[in-house]
């Protein structure tokens, strides 16, 4: 397909969808694929690429330099900046995707919020659950994928690793710095670091 077509097609979904009545601050910059679906008081700021197999609902808003792809979003989510959603990726009603997060082939739960550098494969998360700055789930194994479940209320401290296939039960807590790698029980605190240690009056080697 020569530039040119390129350029009318996508002058003419921009169009449409400003006439449905989406938001966009620069449609020039904004790419969508002719299978996307989009509800009602949407905004999208500058800088997104919307690829095939995309469906977003009512009062959602995408940020700038956000990618998605084979993606399903509900009511009242924010997405970004810097997002990557991957295909399979799931975001239930209220829940909150923040800058460089990926998702690959996970829900995301009601009201749960994953506000930045987060990546998460493979996962099913539930509702209220928070994810710390800096986690990962550990999905492959250099053989095969992995599931991971994190229940309603769960609390991932920031820099932590969760090691599929592996559950975490609802209102557990994951202390920031943990690599977690067997069944959390409900309600519990777990989290796995070195001792700390500390040399007094520590002076170099010149």
């Amino acid at each position: 397909m020569s530039q040119k077509k390129i350029t009318d097609k996508q002058t003419k979904l921009r169009n449409k969808f400003i006439e449905k009545g989406v938001k966009m601050i620069a449609p020039e910059t904004v790419f969508f694929s002719k299978d996307t679906k989009i509800g009602k008081n949407v905004t999208i700021d500058p800088y997104v690429f919307i690829a095939d197999k995309v469906s977003i609902g009512n009062n959602v808003r995408i940020l700038s330099f956000s990618h998605l792809e084979g993606v399903k979003i509900e009511k009242n989510v924010n997405v970004g900046p810097y997002a990557r959603l991957r295909p399979g990726t799931i975001l239930k009603s209220g829940s909150k995707v923040g800058n460089f997060v990926e998702i690959k082939k996970s829900i995301i739960g009601k009201e749960s919020k994953l506000n930045h550098l987060s990546y998460i494969g493979d996962t099913k998360l539930g509702k209220k659950v928070n994810i710390g700055a800096g986690t990962i789930t550990c999905n492959f194994d250099g053989v095969k994928k992995s599931k991971t479940i994190i229940e309603d209320g769960v609390f991932i401290g920031s820099n932590s690793s969760v090691v599929a296939p592996i559950k975490l039960e609802k209102k557990s807590i994951i202390g920031a710095g943990s690599v977690i790698t067997k069944k959390v029980s409900k309600n519990s605190l777990a989290l796995t670091r070195s001792a700390q240690i500390e040399v007094k009056n520590y002076t170099r080697k010149k």
